[in-house]
């Protein structure tokens, strides 16, 4: 039996008493994160606010297995933003759609969500009416016309089946419940009616494809709500990533279960935890760098020096020798160790002391 057909649904239970304290720490590292962002510059505001939407897309759309390009996600998200930023590129439409989506969620998080709304989320999500090779409905409810929506797994005729969601000739009234608390319920703290609210929506799943990313932008509108500001500072979906077997072991879980969701909105919580956690050591990133290129500023350095200081200042995968510089800035080997030669001598690169065939290369420390 799942969720849905219980007799007690839509009316979800869970232990109050077990939450609360996880809840409260949560909140209150939560207060912390954007109390200290609220003393930052608006610049550096920004800069945090558009790197944390890029990976909450990117994030969003890996989980379903989906990959876009981050230069393309970043860009078209600066442009609805109306930031100034250099080395913007062309994006298609299927990641502006994306884009449109989220920042719709989280910019007019105050705003009343509606069936058409999630229409034109659905609608932008699938620009060309197709997912994938296959031609799907944008922009309206699922009509089971091809079978059951089914969540399935497993090579062709060995398919197994993960969750059968609720027969498409009850998707209006399903939806017309969930619309109406999710826009007039105030009694329930936001962030457990955010994790509510993901639950709810992908057990009804209501569309043919993008349930999922629908779902998590829900979330984040809601998130959004609580936080009280549509500037986002830390990443749900990037950690749901991190974590994502645990993710869909806790919906199956749940959703083949009785009316108490205790144990979803306990992952739910400390997902936010986590990416609480691991967007202050983002933001530190996001602050260090923004501090170096005002140091620098009135340095002279070529596009090839820039993209790859940059890149160490972010993810940057293994140790940086000559080779490597040569292959990220398309350029000889000897062009390579005059652009580092030339950052050593003013003062940003050093060697490292990491043994190896070749030299290897490291910023400097405390150069800002």
């Amino acid at each position: 039996m799942y969720l849905y057909n219980n007799p007690n649904w839509p009316i979800l239970e869970w232990n109050s008493e077990k939450l609360l304290p996880l809840l409260s720490f949560v909140r209150n590292r939560q207060g912390k994160l954007i109390g200290k962002m609220g003393a930052l510059g608006f610049e550096i505001r920004n800069e945090a606010n558009l790197e944390i939407l890029t990976q909450e897309i990117i994030k969003s759309t890996e989980i379903e297995g989906e990959f876009l390009d981050r230069e393309q996600v970043r860009s078209s998200i600066a442009r609805r933003l109306g930031l100034d930023i250099s080395g913007l590129v062309y994006s298609e439409r299927n990641v502006d759609g994306i884009v449109d989506l989220m920042i719709d969620a989280t910019k007019n998080f105050d705003k009343e969500l509606t069936k058409e709304r999630l229409f034109s989320w659905h609608a932008a999500l699938f620009p060309t009416g197709q997912s994938g090779m296959n031609k799907i409905i944008a922009g309206e409810w699922r009509d089971d016309s091809t079978g059951p929506m089914q969540v399935v797994s497993g090579a062709l005729g060995k398919e197994k089946v993960h969750y059968q969601a609720p027969p498409a000739a009850l998707i209006e009234n399903e939806m017309r419940l969930f619309l109406d608390w999710f826009n007039l319920e105030q009694k329930t703290d936001l962030v457990l009616k955010a994790a509510i609210a993901h639950l709810w929506f992908v057990t009804i799943h209501p569309f043919e494809d993008g349930n999922g990313r629908i779902s998590r932008a829900i979330s984040d509108m809601l998130l959004a709500q609580s936080d009280e500001q549509s500037y986002r500072f830390y990443s749900m979906s990037t950690q749901i990533r991190k974590e994502r077997n645990s993710y869909y072991d806790n919906l199956e879980k749940t959703q083949k279960g009785g009316v108490d969701i205790t144990i979803w909105l306990e992952w739910f919580v400390n997902s936010l935890l986590h990416a609480i956690e691991n967007s202050e050591k983002l933001l530190e990133k996001i602050i260090y760098k923004h501090h170096f290129w005002i140091k620098y500023s009135r340095i002279n350095m070529n596009s090839r020096q820039m993209e790859i200081l940059n890149m160490l200042m972010d993810d940057f995968q293994g140790v940086l020798n000559t080779t490597k510089w040569a292959k990220i800035g398309k350029c000889s080997q000897d062009t390579a160790l005059r652009d580092i030669q030339d950052l050593i001598e003013k003062g940003i690169l050093t060697k490292s002391e990491q043994g190896g065939r070749s030299t290897n290369y490291e910023l400097k420390l405390n150069e800002t």
